[in-house]
This record gives C-alpha cells, sequence and structure tokens, in this order.
C-alpha cells in the first residue's frame, strides 16, 4: 500500500467515514442473537469510551493491516478477549477521539505524531459493563514499533485486512447464556475468537472499507 494509491485510498475512506455509515444493519451480523445493538436507553447516561482500529503497512508495504490485543485475565472488564486498543474516557482528554489515542499509545506504545485520525464508525452500547463504546478509525503510513503494556496486554494480534473479508473465517457458535440458546457469530483470527463487541465494529469496518473501494480482490 505505497504512493499514490494509498493517498487515493486514505481520501475514498474519509469521505466515506463522513457519509452516513451502516451503522446496525452492519453490526447484526456479527452480534449475538440474544443482543440488541444500539444506543443506550433513553434517560440513561452510561459510560464512555473511545477505541482506536489502527490501520498500516506491513514491513513490505503491499498489504493493510489493523491492530488488535488479547486482553489479560486481571483486567476488571471483558479480560482474556481480543478487544481493539482502548479505554475509559479519562476528565482531561480532549474529545473521544484523544481517549482512543490516549489509550492505544498506553497500551501498545505506538506514537500519536504519525497518527493520522480518518474518522468514526457508529458508537455501540455494551450492557454488560455499561460502556458507550466509540469507535476511531486511524492510520499511520509505515509498520509500527510496539511497547506493550503488560499489565492491560496479553498479546498483540497484526490482521491482514483482507482476513476479515474471507467469509471462511466467520463462524458461529452456540451457546447456553441465562438459560437459553444463543447464535454467537465471531471472526476466527489466527486460531483465536473475535465476538462480542470488537466483531461488531468490525463488521461495520468491513462495509466501510468496502465502500472505500477495498476488498479481498482489491487489497489496494
Amino acid at each position: 500500500m505505497a504512493g499514490s494509491h494509498s493517498i487515493m485510498f486514505l481520501s475514498r475512506l474519509e469521505q466515506v467515514l463522513k457519509g452516513p455509515l451502516p451503522g446496525p444493519a452492519a453490526h447484526r451480523r456479527m452480534a449475538p442473537s440474544d443482543r440488541d445493538v444500539g444506543s443506550a436507553p433513553k434517560d440513561h447516561c452510561p459510560k464512555r469510551a473511545g477505541v482506536l482500529i489502527l490501520l498500516y503497512p506491513n514491513q513490505q508495504r503491499d498489504q493493510l493491516y489493523l491492530l488488535l490485543t488479547r486482553r489479560t485475565e486481571t483486567l476488571p472488564d471483558h479480560k482474556g478477549q481480543i478487544s481493539l486498543p482502548g479505554g475509559s474516557q479519562e476528565p482531561d482528554d480532549a474529545s473521544l477521539a484523544h481517549t482512543a489515542l490516549r489509550e492505544a499509545c498506553e497500551e501498545v506504545g505506538v506514537s500519536p505524531d504519525d497518527i493520522r485520525i480518518l474518522g468514526h464508525l457508529t458508537p455501540i452500547y455494551i450492557p454488560p459493563s455499561d460502556f458507550c463504546v466509540h469507535p476511531y478509525v486511524a492510520y499511520t503510513p509505515r509498520a509500527p514499533s510496539f511497547l506493550v503494556q503488560p499489565d492491560e496486554v496479553a498479546e498483540l494480534l497484526q490482521l491482514p485486512i483482507v482476513h476479515l473479508f474471507d467469509e471462511s473465517n466467520v463462524r458461529t457458535e452456540r451457546w447456553i447464556r441465562k438459560g437459553r440458546q444463543t447464535e454467537v457469530p465471531y471472526f476466527d483470527v489466527f486460531g483465536h475468537k473475535v465476538w462480542g463487541a470488537t466483531a461488531v465494529i468490525l463488521s461495520e469496518l468491513i462495509e466501510v472499507l468496502r465502500s472505500a473501494g477495498l476488498s479481498e480482490k482489491n487489497p489496494i
């Protein structure tokens, strides 16, 4: 992903992110069957968080990647799950985009100077943790050097974007939750199951990237 091709793609992606987003229609594809996807209940003020979808070229600059993390087992929420870098909004954060960038820098050691925020996806409400999560799409022009915060991040997963376009990597399991059978879709990422809020966010990302001209056959 080098030269004018990347510039053209990033410009298209920014334009798509400014327009109407796929939102719940894309979310539902990867949402558990027992979970409503959408905003918080009326008159309820959930906690707010920002997460960063960091796009970057690999070392050969011929393929676009994104970063996922496996959370440690010691974190209070969503322990052990695959997630996007990010966290709770702090009082000193200038915006939720700042929250997402700050948390990513703290968790995985990326430099904020090289990261360009391109836009945001649709916020989603997560009832179990009572968070409204705001995803931000960002780009850095070179493969980052990571420095992991070991209290928060157990493992880094550097995922080729084309992996998400391959339908063979989309699977479904049947779970029993609260005494009822639930269909839980997930992305199989190198043997890890990416489900829940992260899968829902990535589902919308896929539709946005398609609208910007990216696909399995056209990885830019």
